[in-house]
């Protein structure tokens, strides 16, 4: 299978079973397309080239045969016009992996914010407020390590909610992970995710030395972020947190952290939040679109799809812009590998969500991930008894990018592994489902992101030059 595009003056030639990138001219671009478009013979290829390109660019036949062989040597090299080996062994592959590497700590359901789009439903998972005790948490981590076989690197994300309204228990866990990692052979990092309201010095003291990532909730502009992320008494949480966010950064030394925002029907003019967050000091970025119900007045519409595609454009473009003037942005979703990258498994089966990722409430029940906590039909036992429901597990470990029939055509499908479940099963009602809209957005975002490195690969080779 083969993707064409062209963006930002470059022709962009995709591969997509061997992931090959390749730019090339007007003349390859359009022969690679004829390729691509069925049994046309070479001649004829020839033909509608010379007509199109002889005049204009003195385009000969020797040229057009030249390309031919560019084509042919790409192809004997496996870069080109390459087939999928993956979907005969993708459920195999799966099932080899099912050792636990991570969960989601709820420690806290309940939040001082009350943000409408949230879909943790300001906190409570439509379910009972409640914080999770030491010992619960204490036996969560037994639990992960006790099911984690040989793996070393264990994740341990404190979630909510807001964790901070829980911080005693949250600093107890970690420093129990801590005294019982070496004896098991095991490396906790540890991950916070807070709104911000709660930071104080030993916050940002103990989060700086234990814990492997931060993430921070922040909107973008004042009146953007003010909209919908309000205190519970109704007011713009803006000015309460952003210095508290700036001093945590500084403090962090500018390391392993990330802004992360979420734009909606109201802001999608999303680059200029994300321009404003690097403006005041933030240059690791993610701005995530809304997942809600379509009646919501925040909801994303078919008519915003033109301006966010644009959007997406212009942020790649600003970031070149500023990498080249020294002042370099990381934009979450515009992080892509193209020597590397996660190895084939990981692209076949996806985030694990179910099977090697798991979340945990404040009572100890186990969900298949965070977006999945209080819809009970998906509760899959709890960290005492351990997995109860294993057809739901089993659902899960089925669920990969060959099982969705929509993905199976689709270019970005090594790229986004088939996409949320959890959003799949909000928008269509399964987990092998798909969230059209979202895909959408994806396929944008990873266009972005390859062009972004072809531009970056032209620079260095005219630096070279």
């Amino acid at each position: 299978m083969i993707h064409q595009y062209r963006l930002n003056g470059y022709n962009i030639v995709l591969d997509v079973n061997s992931g090959s990138v390749h730019s090339v001219d007007d003349v390859a671009y359009d022969i690679i397309q004829l390729f691509c478009d069925g049994e046309i013979s070479r001649e004829e290829i020839a033909s509608r080239m010379l007509e199109k390109y002889g005049e204009s660019q003195g385009l000969t036949r020797g040229d057009i045969e030249e390309v031919f062989g560019d084509i042919d040597k790409l192809r004997e090299e496996g870069r080109l016009f390459t087939e999928d080996l993956y979907e005969p062994c993708a459920f195999d592959l799966k099932n080899h992996h099912t050792e636990l590497k991570a969960l989601c700590l709820h420690v806290a359901h309940t939040c001082n914010l009350s943000c409408s789009y949230c879909f943790a439903a300001q906190g409570r998972f439509h379910g009972e407020r409640g914080l999770m005790s030491l010992e619960t948490g204490k036996r969560a981590l037994d639990f992960l390590v006790e099911n984690s076989g040989d793996r070393v690197n264990l994740e341990v994300d404190f979630f909510g909610g807001e964790p901070l309204m829980n911080w005693d228990v949250v600093k107890g866990i970690v420093e129990y992970g801590r005294s019982i990692e070496k004896e098991h052979g095991k490396n906790f990092r540890f991950t916070l995710t807070t709104n911000g309201v709660g930071i104080n010095d030993e916050v940002i003291e103990f989060s700086n030395r234990e814990m492997h990532n931060v993430v921070l909730s922040l909107d973008g502009r004042k009146e953007v972020h003010d909209r919908l992320r309000k205190t519970v008494d109704g007011r713009g949480s803006y000015d309460l947190i952003v210095p508290k966010f700036r001093k945590f950064v500084e403090a962090r030394g500018g390391r392993n952290y990330y802004m992360r925002g979420t734009f909606t029907h109201a802001n999608t003019d999303f680059t200029n939040d994300i321009f404003h967050m690097a403006d005041l000091g933030f240059d690791q970025l993610s701005m995530e679109p809304v997942v809600c119900s379509p009646e919501d007045p925040a909801a994303l519409t078919e008519e915003d799809l033109p301006v966010l595609f644009q959007q997406y454009e212009l942020l790649a473009e600003e970031m070149l812009r500023r990498e080249r003037e020294g002042h370099p942005i990381t934009f979450y979703h515009y992080m892509i590998d193209l020597s590397g990258g996660p190895c084939i498994y990981k692209r076949i089966s996806g985030c694990g969500s179910g099977t090697e990722y798991l979340a945990v409430t404040p009572w100890g029940d186990l969900y298949p991930c965070h977006q999945f906590v209080g819809e009970e039909q998906f509760c899959m036992g709890d960290i005492w008894q351990g997995i109860t429901a294993p057809d739901i597990q089993e659902e899960f470990r089925s669920c990969n990018v060959y099982a969705r029939e929509e993905c199976r055509d689709c270019w970005a499908r090594l790229y986004c592994s088939g996409g949320c479940a959890a959003n799949a099963w909000h928008a269509a009602g399964s987990v092998r489902g798909v969230y059209e809209y979202g895909c959408r957005l994806f396929r944008k975002r990873v266009e972005c992101a390859i062009m972004m490195k072809v531009a970056e690969a032209y620079g260095e080779e005219n630096e070279n030059q």
